[in-house]
């Protein structure tokens, strides 16, 4: 018996940013990848797949871009990956609400030739606004194909699944659309390409008329790929030639073509564009959360009441899960007898319970703050934010756009970091990764977790964290201004966004979320904080010194990690960090931070339990709050913010800088940054006596 083979099909999805196109995504692959509500979301293409029947269907999600002109990173990926790994279908994700502004990408395509099928996304939002097209007419006139769809109902799947396989299929073949240039450029447009082709200058799996219409638009990418001077400048003999005739750059001119066929095409399928002059719930919305005075309160007040929310909710399941450690660690103790060592009860104990354990009791503030940041984000209120922090940005050298990166980086710095692909300017993008560590990232959650309860009352604890993570952003934007006016200078480009409508967050979207992050955050703890917290634990634990002169508890413990690898470690160290108020302590778990920053509160769960014999019963926040003041305490939280990012962001800032230079600047600028700061804090607190 023979199996039947499956066909395989690769389908592309593209689309404006907020078209839906992410949550079509999710729609048709059951992929659990988060949906965002802005631009930068989805800077690499992500891959998902579904078998109808007999086909194997393969979907990447390319980046969401306005246009295919590759001027910004994430733009060059989606183009190339359809011009060059030529996928079966092409589907372009529309918010038929807007219909006309989202076609400017679709006439793109068009030009390209790919075989199309258009999904009218958000039917329900155009049914209410009364926006309605002929659309069997309207499929004719651009030469694809139309599905309506509302995505996050999962309305059109089934539609959609079969059009792509009938495409795929040579079933559907519509008569492929024409746009008119005007009788000079389309001349001047064959005397290119005839030349081109002449020349053998177009690469494998470019069309040639494409080729030189791009040639004609200034496309920078395409012009990279000419090695033929004579074709370099007989593009520049026509591109003055039509200057001359039109009085424009023929880049601009194309544009205006383009935009004449999609108003020409939806004035002759409209059956009704609906009231455009009617403020929707949206509008009436925005006049009061992006209001100038009132826009930025509203902001801090939303971030305050998420960080107040994590810390009053997550603060029972956090004492349940620390109760729950300290019950484990006194089982695995009895397995021994009382008052007998062992180097395997001490690494289960004190090495991953106390280590790994003491990460995992934050993981309830953990869910809760992506809880909060969620729902503000499926909402669509973060878009607003980088709209109302534009104007304080542009003043510091940065446009609003960069502000989508660094509400990215409050999750994890990393995507972060590949977030700033969706930046056109290159020394925007650049400032922009070079600061974002200072945006604090979740790994640092638990440090601030971990302090700040222990110095701060309950009733000032949210302030003290919303305190932190503002101190970051202000951190960030000065530094911005700093290197726009010396390494990189040159002005900021003006913020061009589109403000996605308001809408009732989805249960399924925000808990979906919540879950991949905290899930990330158990991974990590299971993989480098245990691994790491292994290796702190043999350095806590070894050499062993023969002889102890102590008799206090205290007095035992600290002689015992004096004499280990890492006590020496931080002795060597601590001349070095002491006028931050930091003893050597401090500075053993600051040099492990550097590989995850929750290390940092495993490796001080460690150092404050290899070698007990007394006060078992306290938890590590009691032993902090025993042995530091509150502006020690506070000196770490600023150190922790500011100091040198984790290794994945250092790697992760060479790969997309394309330097170790940048990224060496980023390690060795933040780490000097956090040292001057918290020095500065102690020294000027300890004179004034203030929380000493």
């Amino acid at each position: 018996m023979h199996l039947k083979t499956k066909r395989n099909i690769t389908v592309a999805l593209v689309g404006n940013p907020n078209s839906g196109k992410t949550t079509i995504f999710n729609t048709l692959t059951g992929d659990r990848q988060h949906v965002g509500n802005y631009p930068g979301v989805t800077v690499e293409k992500k891959e998902g797949e579904l078998i109808s029947g007999d086909v194997h269907i393969r979907i990447v999600d390319l980046p969401g871009t306005y246009s295919l002109t590759a001027v910004s990173l994430d733009e060059q990926i989606a183009r190339n990956f359809i011009i060059e790994e030529k996928p079966d279908v092409v589907v372009d994700i529309i918010d038929y609400s807007n219909l006309e502004r989202n076609l400017y990408l679709t006439t793109q395509l068009i030009e390209l030739g790919v075989p199309l099928l258009l999904v009218f996304n958000m039917s329900d939002v155009a049914e209410n606004r009364g926006v309605s097209y002929n659309l069997p007419k309207l499929a004719e006139r651009l030469g694809a194909p139309i599905i309506p769809t509302v995505g996050f109902k999962g309305q059109g799947k089934k539609e959609i699944i079969e059009a792509v396989i009938s495409i795929a299929d040579g079933e559907i073949k519509l008569p492929q659309a024409t746009i008119r240039y005007g009788k000079e450029i389309e001349k001047e447009l064959r005397g290119l390409e005839k030349l081109i082709c002449q020349k053998n200058v177009v690469p494998k799996n470019y069309d040639s008329h494409w080729f030189a219409l791009k040639l004609l638009e200034n496309d920078r990418e395409i012009q990279k790929k000419i090695s033929s001077d004579e074709v370099i400048t007989e593009v520049g003999k026509i591109t003055e030639h039509l200057k001359n005739v039109h009085g424009e750059n023929p880049e601009i001119d194309i544009a205006e073509r383009r935009y004449r066929f999609i108003s020409k095409v939806c004035r002759k399928t409209n059956l009704s564009t609906g009231d455009t002059h009617r403020l929707t719930i949206s509008d009436k919305v925005d006049r009061v959360l992006t209001n100038r005075l009132f826009g930025l309160p509203i902001f801090l007040a939303l971030m305050f009441l998420v960080f107040h929310f994590t810390f009053t909710l997550g603060g029972y399941p956090m004492e349940w899960i620390e109760t729950f450690f300290g019950w484990l660690g006194g089982l695995v103790t009895n397995w021994w007898q009382p008052g007998s060592e062992s180097m395997l009860k001490s690494l289960l104990v004190d090495g991953i319970i106390g280590g790994v354990g003491g990460v995992i009791i934050f993981l309830p503030n953990i869910m809760f703050l992506f809880l909060g940041i969620s729902l503000l984000e499926d909402s669509g209120y973060m878009p607003r934010a980088a709209f109302i922090m534009d104007n304080i940005m542009q003043k510091f050298g940065l446009q609003g756009r960069s502000f989508m990166p660094m509400l990215i980086g409050f999750g994890c710095t990393v995507p972060a970091i590949m977030a700033t692909r969706s930046l056109e300017d290159k020394h925007d993008r650049l400032i922009t990764m070079l600061v974002l560590p200072l945006m604090s990232c979740g790994a640092r959650f638990p440090i601030y977790a971990l302090i700040i309860p222990a110095f701060f009352p309950h009733k000032i604890q949210g302030v003290m964290l919303l305190g932190i993570y503002l101190i970051g952003i202000v951190l960030a934007i000065i530094s911005a201004k700093l290197l726009r006016m010396t390494v990189l200078k040159g002005p900021p480009t003006p913020l061009l966004m589109e403000l996605p409508r308001y809408r009732i967050p989805t249960p399924n979207s925000v808990l979906t979320n919540m879950w991949l992050k905290s899930y990330l955050y158990l991974k990590k703890a299971g993989t480098i904080i245990l691994g790491v917290s292994i290796l702190l634990w043999a350095m806590t634990s070894y050499p062993k010194k023969a002889e102890i002169t102590a008799t206090d508890p205290d007095a035992i413990q600290s002689e015992v990690l004096a004499y280990s690898f890492a006590g020496r470690v931080g002795h060597a160290i601590e001349p070095v960090i002491k006028p931050m108020g930091f003893d050597w302590r401090i500075g053993t778990a600051m040099i492990g931070a550097f590989a995850a920053k929750e290390v940092f509160v495993s490796q001080m769960a460690i150092i404050y339990s290899v070698g007990e014999a007394d006060e078992a019963s306290e938890t590590l926040r009691d032993k902090l709050q025993r042995n530091y003041t509150p502006l020690i305490g506070f000196s770490m939280l600023l150190f922790m913010l500011i100091s040198a990012p984790c290794m994945a962001t250092i790697a992760m800032t060479k790969q997309e800088s394309g330097s170790w230079k940048w990224a060496l600047f980023q390690l060795g600028g933040l780490t000097l940054m956090a040292y001057v700061f918290s020095v500065l804090v102690f020294q000027i607190g300890s004179l004034l006596g203030i929380g000493v």
